[in-house]
Parts: structure tokens; sequence; C-alpha cells
């Protein structure tokens, strides 16, 4: 019980301080992990074991491609492109990048797509003399609804599909139509909110029609070899499962082959790591592996689920909100790691109802849920992290400003869908 009350006392201290801003979330958490373990809360074998290294070799991998195809000059060859081919109307080029994002999320993962896009968004976000913020926002809100769609897009549903034996196509079939809506809602709702935020000179505009992408082209021959491995990459993130690789192993594969043909030095190659996002995430894994082994995240699912009484209706609305608040504020692949087999007890204990709404409604809190802090999800983190590389800072109050209405509208929308199509 004072293991208890010892690393809850810190998590939210930890936490508060994360919000005030007031020191780098990277030290403040790195910090909190360090209490954890002179205070014997955890051991270092069991604060290893709590970092999450799939997570972890999924974001250095995929940091390390996508730092050298920085330095050929193709992101912004992209941007200007993609600007030019919807004439510099920033709602445009939100809404394409949007649904570049959602698609990518969907088929490749959150993490991965918005390392690829933020670097494109905000060159152009500099062409167009525009507000990076929105833009990058909006690129973290869609990729945690696109990844929702299918198995692969997000880890609480690989890990939902593995204790479940449920396919690509179940989750395509079960979840996508939501989705699409939730999508739609979404960037209706943005566009209100940044109407303001979305207006572009029409100089810039001019200026931005009579510049030739193919300047930015710094080495094509590069290009070339990236967007091969690169290809390369997302084909072993489709077939992983097919392959029994982690993603982890396909993006760090990737990465040592482009190192390999590519020319680039592994100092000038590391430099494209964002160290202080890798960092954040160790001490994070570190920080809600004490909070599991004190039991305080399991007291919080058994508590959920004891309120239910066994409706399964009850039941599902539980495990939505209670998925959905909580990812927002944990990381949601400890979580759903716990509910996985309070579930699945609860599930042979019902085995007479239709379990599966259940289930669906875990898949879209926990991933959904990711949508409401900066920190809920990978992706955010990941997100922010090259902004700040940038210069531009996403604070986490501005962020939480947008995030989590529009999560808790997700979840309305999630649990209307789930009792009228399943209840």
């Amino acid at each position: 019980m004072n293991n208890l009350i010892l690393a809850t006392t810190i998590f939210i201290l930890t936490y508060l301080i994360i919000v005030s801003e007031k020191i780098h979330r990277t030290i403040i958490t790195l910090a909190g992990a360090a209490l954890f373990l002179v205070l014997k809360i955890l051991e270092q074998h069991e604060a290893i074991e709590a970092i999450d290294f799939n997570t972890i070799g999924l974001l250095v991998g995929m940091m390390l491609i996508v730092g050298i195809l920085h330095h050929t000059g193709l992101f912004e060859y992209i941007a200007i492109k993609q600007a030019k081919a919807v004439k510099g109307d920033p709602w445009k080029i939100m809404l394409v990048f949007a649904i570049i994002t959602g698609l990518g999320s969907a088929f490749l993962d959150n993490v991965t797509t918005v390392l690829l896009l933020v670097p494109v968004t905000l060159a152009i976000a500099k062409t167009l003399e525009l507000p990076p913020a929105p833009f990058i926002i909006t690129e973290i809100l869609v990729s945690n609804i696109g990844g929702t769609a299918t198995l692969i897009g997000d880890p609480p549903n690989i890990m939902i599909g593995s204790a479940e034996n449920l396919g690509f196509m179940d989750f395509v079939i079960h979840l996508a139509p939501i989705v699409v809506v939730i999508f739609i809602v979404t960037m209706f709702l943005l566009k209100f909110i940044y109407s303001k935020d979305l207006k572009i000179r029409e100089e810039l505009r001019r200026k931005l029609m009579l510049m030739d992408e193919e300047e930015q082209l710094k080495d094509w021959a590069l290009a070339k070899k990236c967007l091969i491995v690169l290809g390369l990459t997302v084909l072993g993130f489709i077939l992983h499962q097919a392959l029994h690789l982690e993603s982890a192993t396909v993006a760090l594969a990737g990465a040592a082959l482009l190192l390999l043909i590519s020319g680039v030095s592994v100092e000038k190659a590391l430099d494209g790591v964002e160290w202080a996002v890798i960092f954040f995430f160790i001490g994070l894994f570190i920080l809600v592996g004490g909070l599991e082994k004190v039991g305080l995240i399991e007291m919080m699912a058994k508590g959920a689920l004891d309120l239910t009484g066994g409706d399964i209706v009850i039941l599902s609305m539980v495990v939505l909100w209670g998925s959905g608040i909580g990812s927002a504020f944990l990381d949601n692949i400890p979580f759903v790691a716990t509910a996985i087999p309070l579930l699945q007890s609860m599930e042979a204990q019902l085995s007479h109802l239709n379990f599966m709404p259940v289930w669906w409604a875990l898949a879209l809190g926990a991933c959904l849920g990711g949508n409401g802090t900066l920190i809920g999800a990978s992706a955010n983190v990941a997100a922010a992290g090259l902004a700040e590389e940038d210069g531009v800072f996403i604070k986490f109050t501005e962020y939480f400003k947008i995030g989590f209405p529009l999560m808790l509208v997700s979840l309305v929308l999630s649990a209307a869908y789930i009792v009228l199509r399943y209840l």
C-alpha cells in the first residue's frame, strides 16, 4: 500500500510538471523514473522489462530512414508540389495531408506516418508563412483516428487481434465505418476551429506558384535509394505478421540497409534521431511499469468492470470511456495489456452473450483516447518532437484545448455506433 501511494504521488507530480511546461518533459519524466528506481518501487531489471523496445526500435529505425531522406531535399520538393497542386489554399493543404495521414496510419502505423509527413508539413508552413501548429495538431489527431481502422494501425489493435484471433479484415469491417465518420466530423470541426489561421496573402500564393520544386532536390540518386528502402520497409510493415517479425525489426532492418547503401556517415544519420523523444518514451514506460507493478492500473480496470454487473451494454460503455479517458493520460499499451486478461475472464463468465462489442469498444477507446493529450500516444510525442527540432513548440495546454474536446466527440460517436450496430 505504501508503494501504491508513493508511486501514484510521484506519477501525478511528474504529470503536473509536464503539463505546467516549467521543465522539459524528457527531463522530468526521466527524473520520475529515476525516483521509482531509487525508492525501490521498481528494480532495475523490472524497469528494463517495462520499456517497450518494439516502440523504441520502431521510432529509432524510422527516424534514421527519415533523417537520411531529409538530406535529399525530397521533403521540400513534395511540399512545394502539393501546395502548388491545390493552388496554395491552406484549407485544401490541410485536408490533403489529413487524408494522406489517415490512410498512411491505417496501412502502415501512425508513428511512421507522422515521421514522414511532419517535415513536409513544416516546409509548407514556412513557404506560405502559415502557423505550423494547426497542421501538426491536425495530423496528430488524424494519425490516431486512421490507426484505429486496421489491425496494424495502432499497437492496441495488434494486441487485441492477437488475444482474440482477429484478422486484418475483421478490424476493417467493424471499425473502418465509424473511423470514416469520425474523420469527416473531426475535419469539419477543425476547419471551423482554425478558420482564422488558414489565411494566406495573395503575393505569397503567386510566389509559390512561380517556384520550381525541382530545384529543391539536392541528391536525386540518394533520394531514389531512400525511396526503394522506404518501399521495402512499408511492405515489411504490411507483411510483418505473416513473416512473424516485429515492426521494430522491420524498421531497424530498413535503417541498416539504407546506411549500407546510402554512403551517409553514421554520425550524420544519428543526427536525425530525436533523442529527446526516445528518452521521454523510456522514462514514461518505466513510470507506467511502476504503476502496473503496484497494482494501480489493475485496480482501476477491475473497479470499472465490477461496476457493470455483467451487462454487455454497460460494460461496453465503461470499457469505451474508461479506456478512452485512461489512454489520454496513460500510455494505451500497458492499459490494454492489463484490460485484455480481465476482459477474457469476463468473456468466459458471460459465454452465453456476444462479447465482441466489448472488444471493439476497447479498440476504439484505447486508440482514439490517445488524441486527448499531447502524450496520449506515440505519434503525438513523435510529431511534437520533430516540430520542436524545427523551432515549433506545441504547448501541452495548446494541444489539450483542441485534442481533448475532439477526443470526447469521437468517443460519443463511437458509443452511438456500438449501441446502434451491436447492442
